[in-house]
């Protein structure tokens, strides 16, 4: 933009230096002072969108931290809940062991009991079936009544001591094993409490991740955000340096209109006024779409005639070619010195056919209509400066 415009003003100076009235500054200060105010706008809505991210930042934050403190609280529930599985996953690991070890007992018991079940039973058996030769051999073998009696006595404590042994082996079993299902019956209501706080759990991990996830995502969005807050700021600083540019350049350039203008009434009293009457030609045939004057809230400087692209465009009087080229929102732009401090510009064109300095005649095509630039379709802009002051064509036409 800087070498653009110091190519210009260069330009500018040098046709001011060759001659009064072969410049147009007038118009270059007027597309300064129309940029300056369309960078200003652009500044004024950075400035608006650097506000609205900002509170947009702010309530992501805030909604982050809130998401952050979610996520710890629903993380702390879970922590619970996996310390209680793992000491209900513990209890279970106990309450196995003991079943082991009493089914260990209790098979032990078992044998026991029919060890001690088998002996009684095969006492008993002997008991009957040498019931009397036993009885005798008893008595005959027995010195007095008092050896009889005590034998005889001693039988009958055997036995009631085989029975005592099997009925105290029974109730040892009977304990185990009823302590045994206890035992069962305590660990499956473990289990069931330990399914219960591992399906909760994993509900919870469920939350703690969908929270997490909104968390993250929300991060991202503050952060592309955040992002684009600095670019535009960025922007605001590209603009803000860009308007102080084209202020100085508006500045040099209102001098040196001042001075052209001095120079131009030193040098020749000639003024052009504005005939109706067919002082120029028409530089395309078509309608006018655009008048000139004020529109949208800005100055219309010239008039814009709608032809399709590619229509020539011819030179509405004789004159020098000061500009051949591309401007800003003009596009291809040919600007050409009629003398007396009159100038005709046409704009937007596809394609230029001439060069500065080249001289020209009414008519002679300078260029090809199109849509460069700042445009809303194909036309050609024609302006007519007087002084460098835009007037209205239809004057001159």
């Amino acid at each position: 933009m800087k070498r653009t415009w110091s190519a210009l003003l260069l330009a500018v100076a040098t046709l001011i230096v060759a001659g009064p009235a072969t410049g147009d500054p007038g118009s270059d200060k007027t597309r300064i002072d129309s940029k300056i105010d369309q960078l200003s706008a652009q500044a004024t809505q950075k400035d608006h969108q650097a506000g609205v991210l900002t509170d947009e930042l702010s309530a992501a934050t805030g909604r982050v931290r809130a998401l952050d403190g979610a996520v710890a609280a629903q993380t702390a529930r879970l922590d619970e809940l996996d310390r209680q599985l793992g000491a209900a996953r513990t209890k279970l690991g106990h309450l196995d062991s003991t079943i082991r070890r009493q089914t260990a007992k209790l098979a032990v018991a078992g044998r026991t009991y029919r060890v001690s079940v088998g002996r009684l039973e095969q006492r008993v058996h002997d008991l009957y079936v040498s019931d009397n030769p036993d009885l005798m051999a008893v008595v005959l073998g027995t010195e007095s009544f008092t050896d009889l009696l005590d034998n005889v006595e001693l039988l009958r404590h055997i036995g009631r001591q085989d029975r005592r042994i099997v009925k105290q082996v029974a109730g040892a079993r009977d304990a185990i094993a009823d302590a045994r299902a206890r035992t069962q019956a305590a660990r499956a209501e473990v289990a069931s409490l330990a399914r219960a706080i591992g399906d909760h759990a994993a509900e919870q991990r469920g939350v703690v991740a969908r929270l997490a996830e909104n968390r993250d995502a929300l991060r991202e969005a503050e952060a592309a955000k955040r992002a684009t807050l600095n670019g535009i700021r960025g922007d605001r600083q590209e603009l803000l340096a860009e308007i102080e540019d084209l202020q100085k350049q508006s500045s040099a350039l209102a001098a040196t209109i001042r001075s052209s203008q001095a120079a131009a009434q030193t040098a020749s009293a000639t003024t052009v006024t504005p005939s109706g009457s067919g002082m120029l030609r028409w530089p395309v045939s078509g309608p006018v779409t655009s008048p000139f004057g004020m529109r949208w809230g800005r100055m219309h400087e010239g008039i814009d005639i709608g032809v399709p692209s590619g229509t020539p465009v011819a030179a509405a009087g004789t004159g020098t070619v000061i500009y051949a080229g591309w401007m800003e929102g003009y596009g291809n732009l040919v600007a050409i010195d009629h003398g007396g401090g009159l100038a005709t510009a046409y704009g937007h064109n596809t394609s230029v056919t001439v060069s500065v300095g080249q001289q020209v005649t009414a008519g002679t095509i300078i260029a090809y209509s199109g849509s460069t630039g700042h445009s809303t379709g194909p036309h050609v802009h024609f302006e007519v400066r007087v002084n460098g002051t835009p007037v209205d064509p239809l004057g001159y036409l």
